[in-house]
């Protein structure tokens, strides 16, 4: 389920809103230059039906005498013409311009959001849907970023060229402009209606959007597990009642967007109208000097004030779209990120790190009120290799967790070489373990830069040797262009495989204390004694910890932990546990019998 935060709407969407323009600092300049040319565009605009109306009127003054001046006609024409060129040129700059700039505000709000997603901690990954955080990077940004690039520019323009033909009606026919204002109420009722009815509905659109890519990642992802399971038309059926609630709401918001247009129309022809018999009747009353260039002029400053108001209502509806979607990425962007280091923090060299770990009282919960480990202590000396066993949920991998601080204790401490994690930075403490975890996964490239990953300084020899230790030489040479060869997460390579190849990664980055969680849950037998060889070979000399489900794996470990409810319940090597003939007995015997109830 998506996490959903209790909050007041109205004030949220002006925050958002502030914020939103206030992200748009560093392009003030740029967005500056590109309001100067819309200015000019709207006084270009603003000063053409007046030309316009003095082209007219010499036309219908001396039409019936055949004494038209053609040089005023010839030079006015020239003018209107220049006139709509600049318009033309100002526009594209000006829209040339925004696109860059909107452009350039998507790409970074990704980069912010990629950056923020290095300090998340994992806790809100395991609190929200993949395809929910893939949409905010992609749908959301793009809706923000397309929303901004159509309703900025185009509100500037409509503002300015409001005003200044609200200005030039009154200079024209203070009365004509007067009627033509009778609309703005209408306009200003139906915009406030339709935002109320619609910004609701815009943002439910992109929370459902972010649902069902939620549900269409966890699909295509879970295949193998949801055809295992006939399970296809109950997902399926997920994702179209899912899809069914968005396109309600799409139709909904859209509906209320679309309405726009068609109201503004029948405004607009009203406004014409009324223009129309106001200013024949000043015409046929001889009042204002109101002629035919007058009343020319007017329909085209009618056009032009209607124009600006039913881009209002566009810009406006778009806003709402830029609205809700801000919303999902400023509300990513405020999630809790993982705690700061301290200030002086102590670096421990990987290559005189001795290996010694402690756990002193430590407790832990992933929730505060439900805690899972309440007290643990265990002392590692240095170079020994630790097993860690006990049934599900015990708190095995929640340990792992615990050491590479990918969560922070909730009381105790635990330290390395006596000195406290929480005095070592997150960057340095990853320096100094190596980990292999059963969930594997590779990157689009090739096999060597998969295996060498973050190690830049390995050898070729070493690297070769690598490959001998962790059984991947005989695979390499099965490849059309062996370590160079392409590789990715798609299914072109076995479990088994993969596995060992994360093994291999591990290998390479050498680092003096291991993580093994269980390394070698995904490869056959034969080549699991391989592998264990491979990773005696690695853990010599070095403090290893390694979780396993198959007990015949850890027999030769120095420290077996024997684990439950997030206690050590027995602790020694595998003959003294086994002389216990308690729990670590009873779960070792059980790998060898379906009767036996060692619970």
């Amino acid at each position: 389920m998506l996490k959903k935060k209790k909050t007041n709407a109205r004030p949220q969407q002006k925050t958002d809103f502030k914020r939103m323009f206030k992200s748009f600092k560093p392009y003030m300049l740029s967005m500056i230059i590109s309001f100067i040319c819309v200015a000019i565009g709207v006084v270009l605009s603003i000063l053409a039906p007046q030309y316009l109306k003095r082209l007219t009127d010499e036309i219908t003054n001396n039409a019936a005498t055949q004494n038209i001046d053609m040089n005023i006609i010839k030079q006015t024409a020239i003018i209107l013409i220049v006139f709509y060129l600049l318009i033309s040129i100002t526009t594209f700059i000006s829209g040339f311009i925004m696109n860059t700039v909107t452009q350039k505000y998507s790409k970074d709000m990704r980069e912010k959001i990629s950056e923020k997603i290095n300090r998340i901690p994992l806790k809100y990954f395991d609190s929200h849907q993949y395809g929910d955080t893939l949409s905010r990077v992609t749908n959301d940004v793009d809706t923000l970023g397309q929303s901004l690039q159509q309703s900025i520019t185009m509100l500037f323009q409509s503002i300015c060229m409001l005003i200044g033909v609200l200005i030039a009606m009154f200079i024209t026919s203070w009365a004509m402009a007067l009627t033509a204002l009778s609309s703005i109420p209408l306009v200003m009722i139906m915009i406030s209606v339709i935002m109320k009815l619609a910004m609701p509905l815009f943002k439910k659109r992109q929370e459902l959007l972010g649902e069902v890519n939620g549900i269409v990642e966890e699909n295509y992802s879970g295949q193998l597990v949801i055809k295992a399971f006939n399970a296809e038309e109950v997902r399926s059926n997920n994702f179209v009642n899912s899809n069914e609630k968005l396109h309600k709401t799409m139709f909904k918001a859209q509906f209320f967007g679309g309405i726009i247009m068609p109201m503004m129309s029948f405004i607009s022809y009203f406004a014409y109208a009324c223009v129309f018999i106001v200013g024949g009747l000043l015409m046929a009353n001889n009042k204002g000097g109101v002629s035919f260039g007058t009343i020319t002029a007017f329909m085209v400053y009618v056009n032009l004030f209607q124009s600006p108001l039913t881009q209002i209502g566009q810009a406006m509806n778009t806003m709402q779209m830029a609205g809700a979607s801000a919303n999902r990425v400023f509300e990513f962007l405020d999630e809790e990120e993982v705690s700061y280091e301290i200030e002086n923090p102590v670096y421990i060299n990987p290559l005189e790190c001795k290996g010694e770990v402690v756990f002193d009282h430590v407790s832990f919960g992933y929730n505060d009120d439900k805690i899972i480990i309440p007290d643990f202590s265990a002392t590692i000396k240095p170079g020994m290799k630790v097993a860690i066993v006990g049934p599900t949920g015990a708190g095995k991998t929640t340990i792992v967790n615990l050491l590479m601080r990918f969560y922070d204790v909730n009381k105790g401490d635990i330290k390395i070489d006596g000195i406290s994690t929480k005095n070592i930075t997150r960057e340095n403490l990853r320096q100094i373990f190596g980990m292999v975890l059963q969930d594997t996964w590779m990157f689009d490239g090739t096999l060597k830069e998969n295996i060498v990953y973050n190690s830049e300084t390995i050898t070729d020899e070493r690297l070769d040797e690598i490959l001998h230790e962790a059984n991947l030489y005989h695979y390499v040479e099965t490849l059309s262009h062996g370590i160079d060869t392409i590789i990715s997460d798609d299914g072109q390579i076995s479990s088994g495989q993969k596995q060992l190849i994360t093994i291999a990664r591990a290998m390479v980055e050498n680092a003096p204390l291991l993580i093994l969680d269980e390394a070698t849950s995904n490869v056959d037998t034969r080549t699991e004694l391989l592998i264990q060889n491979a990773m005696d070979k690695l853990t010599s000399g070095r403090t290893s910890f390694v979780i396993a489900h198959r007990l015949s794996t850890i027999k030769n470990a120095d420290l077996i932990l024997v684990m439950k409810d997030g206690n050590i319940i027995e602790s020694g090597n595998h003959d003294e546990l086994m002389n216990l003939n308690g729990f670590y007995s009873s779960l070792y015997n059980s790998q060898f019998s379906t009767h036996e109830d060692f619970e």
